[in-house]
């Protein structure tokens, strides 16, 4: 599916001037937004470390993930029990579902992508939106749109990944679920913190992603902001938080953590704030981004097995 969705690269050239034209010009902060944001603390900034290497590990193979063999980034969480794993890197997204001791947490991971791949997938023909599948998404209003792509992705997993999550929740005795992801894997995650609550009821989640695109509309953003608990960091100039463009509908929620230049994180509060320590303002056009910004890093970890 992943091979369908992802067109050549001269898909780039079409969102650099469907960029430039929807943002001719830098937006200024209003004064109400620079006086909101919060510079966070090196302690603040350490927490989110376990959940970015989760993030990191989302990119390795099944057979590495449930060995706990690939490496650094796998190793770096020795508290956690990997117990499920999926996907084959090509055609499904790779994902696991294990659990944490020490952060006494389910963990769900779902595998990034790199900026080139990830770019034509939210510039291409599959830009349009839609609704949710009822079945996997049941009493949600149909004024929900998401971006029609990154919705077959997450339901290509979703019921394995709920029965890995109830049959993790079922071992470990854990109460709390936290989903993490990275690029597209960051999409998919934010689609499982909407999906999951909604089967598994009297169960606290959480979600901590990372160089997330923009996935639904208003409409979309607003449920996330009333029902999940989000954490989104970005990093610095780059440009995938910020696509698809909002000219075309589409709205981050709320829960920004943005990395400046000089490596300071800042909570940005809002949707889609429009200060320029924050994405969406840091980054009007292309000519103030930068793609090699996407892996990171985050608080010295690069995205990658």
């Amino acid at each position: 599916m992943i091979s369908q969705l992802l067109r050549s690269s001269t898909i780039y050239a079409i969102w650099l001037s469907s960029v430039a034209v929807a943002h001719p010009f830098r937006r200024q902060p209003s004064n109400s937004s620079l006086t909101a944001i919060t510079t966070l603390s090196e302690t603040e900034i350490d927490a989110f470390t376990p959940y970015t290497w989760y993030a990191s590990t989302g990119y390795c193979q099944p057979s590495q993930v449930l060995t706990w063999s690939c490496g650094a980034n796998c190793e770096a969480n020795p508290s956690f029990h990997p117990l499920f794993a999926g996907g084959d890197g090509v055609n499904v997204q790779y994902w696991y579902v294990g659990y944490d001791t020490l952060l006494d947490t389910v963990i769900v991971a779902h595998q990034g992508t790199n900026p080139g791949k990830i770019l034509p997938l939210v510039t291409d023909g599959a830009l349009a939106m839609g609704t949710l599948d009822s079945t996997l998404f049941p009493s949600l209003p149909a004024t929900i749109q998401v971006h029609e792509g990154f919705r077959n992705e997450q339901a290509v997993t979703a019921p394995n990944i709920l029965m890995a999550v109830e049959d993790t929740l079922t071992q470990s005795k854990m109460t709390k679920v936290t989903i993490v992801g990275h690029s597209l894997g960051a999409a998919i995650a934010l689609l499982d913190s909407v999906y999951l609550p909604l089967h598994i009821p009297g169960i606290t989640f959480e979600t901590v992603v990372y160089g997330l695109p923009r996935v639904g509309n208003q409409d979309f953003a607003t449920y996330v902001n009333s029902n999940a608990n989000l954490t989104h960091i970005n990093n610095k100039e780059d440009p995938i938080p910020t696509v698809p463009g909002m000219f075309l509908g589409y709205h981050q929620p709320q829960g920004e953590r943005h990395i400046e230049d000089n490596n300071s994180w800042v909570s940005c509060p809002g949707d889609d704030n429009s200060s320029t320590m924050c994405s969406t303002g840091d980054v009007p056009t292309i000519f103030e981004a930068k793609l090699s910004d996407h892996d990171g890093p985050y608080n010295a970890i690069t995205m990658g097995c």
